[in-house]
């Protein structure tokens, strides 16, 4: 109400410089009033849609100013002092002007350049306006100012002011143009008085520039002066432009009554802010974080050009909106939008917390798998380096014993025998090692391991390995074990005549197929071992098909991430 009341004080205060001439007012009288009406209603309107932000207030001021600036010209006043200040007074609009532009959207000055040009420009306005009406004769009315008329000097300070103003007019012209290119699509919607400034910039420059040298061409001047109407007519087309986006959440309840996919929710929520660049965060109470629907942490931004809006329901956190910075200046869209998507997000909440949990489940799979394999290595190791050694020193202990029996050949008989039955304890040794932790695989790579596994298969084996370089250690261990595993199956329960094996590495995954012609009928969830090998190859992201009708032979497919 108090706003209102404002409103309608200051449209009086507006009319009052154009209505005291008595006569109807001509057409430079009527462009003077659109500008002063359509700053303070423009004004108005800004101040009681955002009070917090300083704009409103600037627009209004400058309403009030220009139609002061009025009551200090002719018709109104014959007084030469008013006269006078009234010279002062409308070029320090200017640069009042020039602030608006310099600090809109948010209502200040915010860099460095920005506080020079506008200091630049108040300079040439205010001081610089004031040294040349020190100098300036023959007014009408009369100078209040003059102390020593030169009118040589007087040209010399107008000509000073044009020069800065059109050197501050580029430098205006290059931070706009700057601030709309590097604008997000969403910012534009709020930055179009931008443009209508870049107009009226342009042409208040080109009346400054002309008028030095073909002066007293009234049309041009208040063509110029008109432009000045666009920057609040351009506010207020961009407030119809947020009304109009706020329009667009009858479209989303319509879309979200279809039920769409949670996959589907976010381009739904970023068509109704226009903001292609919306991010989701669900909130997990579990884990005490945001994350997307796929169950992954989302970050939420700490920059100046994107903000967090977080919604809840019932009290109850259930997502964020990460948007655009501009945004924050349509809060009625935004909680529009949040009360309309309440209950679709949160149904993509419940799907965001199974997907978390999944990923857990896979991440724990997966240590429990690398543990197992560290443990492996080091179990291999020991009895590699410990009962490998010290029996292949017995073996060699045993064969010098046998060069000092001499011709006793009972003693030479019983020591051959122990140490057959010695190396035949270290060829199992070394097949239990291999079996703990395939070392060659480590060394040498997966294709001379699997050469290795197939010149010791008790069967015919073709093996095709088509390769370009290593894998990383936990896929070609994978992939061996897998090779391992079914070639034993085959030998023991296949009654098979061969088998084919085939790894290759088409589109950044390797495929392992191990296809036999025996009986078939194995399946992952029996005694085979191959319900273990699926739980290690799913544990890096790979899936393992098996293909077993009874009659016609086993058919084994793994596919592994590796690119």
């Amino acid at each position: 109400m108090s706003l209102l009341l404002l409103g309608i004080a200051t449209g009086a205060v507006v009319v009052v410089p154009f209505a005291r001439g008595g006569e109807a007012p001509d057409g430079a009288a009527v462009i003077s009033m659109l500008i002063a009406w359509s700053f303070v209603a423009g004004g108005f309107i800004a101040w009681d849609r955002r009070p917090e932000n300083r704009i409103g207030a600037v627009l209004m001021i400058l309403g009030l100013g220009w139609a002061i600036g009025r009551l200090m010209g002719p018709p109104t006043t014959d007084s030469s002092l008013l006269y006078t200040v009234g010279v002062v007074w409308r070029l320090a609009w200017i640069a009042g002007f020039v602030y608006l532009l310099l600090a809109f959207p948010s209502g200040r000055l915010s860099t460095v350049a920005e506080k020079l040009l506008a200091g630049i420009v108040f300079v040439a306005a205010v001081p610089m306006q004031v040294l040349w009406l020190l100098f300036l004769e023959d007014q009408d009315p009369p100078n209040a100012f003059l102390v020593w008329p030169s009118k040589a000097t007087a040209d010399a300070i107008d000509t000073s002011q044009r020069i800065v103003w059109s050197g501050a007019a580029l430098g205006l012209l290059a931070i706009l143009g700057k601030r709309w290119l590097r604008a997000s699509r969403p910012l534009r919607r709020t930055l179009v008085p931008i443009l209508a400034g870049l107009v009226t910039v342009v042409a208040f420059t080109v009346f400054v520039i002309v008028d030095k040298f073909s002066p007293g061409s009234s049309v041009l001047r208040w063509t110029a002066l008109a432009t000045f109407v666009a920057v609040p007519a351009a506010l207020l087309v961009s407030i119809l432009l947020a009304r109009l986006a706020r329009s667009s959440i009858g479209d989303l309840f319509i879309e979200l009554r279809a039920n769409p996919a949670p996959e589907h929710l976010r381009d739904a929520l970023a068509h109704a802010l226009r903001d292609p660049s919306l991010l989701l965060g669900y909130w997990l109470p579990e884990y005490e974080t945001y994350a997307d629907l796929d169950g992954r942490p989302v970050e939420l931004p700490e920059d100046s050009g994107r903000a967090t809006t977080f919604v809840e329901r019932d009290g109850a956190r259930l997502a964020a909106l990460v948007h655009d910075a501009s945004l924050r200046d349509e809060p009625a869209l935004l909680d529009a939008v949040c009360a309309a998507a309440g209950i679709a997000l949160e149904n993509a909440q419940l799907q965001a917390d199974l997907r978390a949990r999944l990923e857990e489940l896979k991440g724990s799979r997966a240590r429990i798998v690398e543990a197992a394999q560290t443990e492996r290595q080091r179990l291999e190791r020991n009895l590699h380096d410990g009962a490998q050694q010290r029996l292949v020193s017995l073996s060699l202990e045993l064969g010098m014993l046998g060069a000092r029996l001499g011709a006793d050949a009972e003693a030479k008989q019983a020591l051959d025998q122990a140490r057959r039955e010695l190396a035949e304890s270290l060829q199992e040794l070394r097949e239990l090692a291999r079996g703990i932790h395939p070392a060659v695989v480590t060394g040498h790579g997966l294709k001379v391991a699997l050469e290795s596994l197939v010149a010791r298969a008790p069967l015919m084996v073709q093996l095709t390995v088509d390769l370009d370089g290593r894998l990383p250690e936990p896929v070609e261990v994978a992939a061996y074990y897998l090779v391992s595993e079914s070639l034993t199956n085959v030998a023991r329960y296949a009654n098979a005549s061969g088998v084919t094996v085939e790894v290759t590495r088409p589109d950044g995954a390797l495929v392992v197929e191990v296809v036999d012609d025996g009986v078939g009928g194995a399946n992952t969830e029996g005694g085979s071992g191959l319900r273990g090998l699926a739980d290690r190859i799913e544990a890096l992201d790979g899936r393992l098909r098996v293909w077993s009708p009874s009659g016609g032979g086993t058919r084994i497919r793994a596919e592994i991430p590796c690119a």
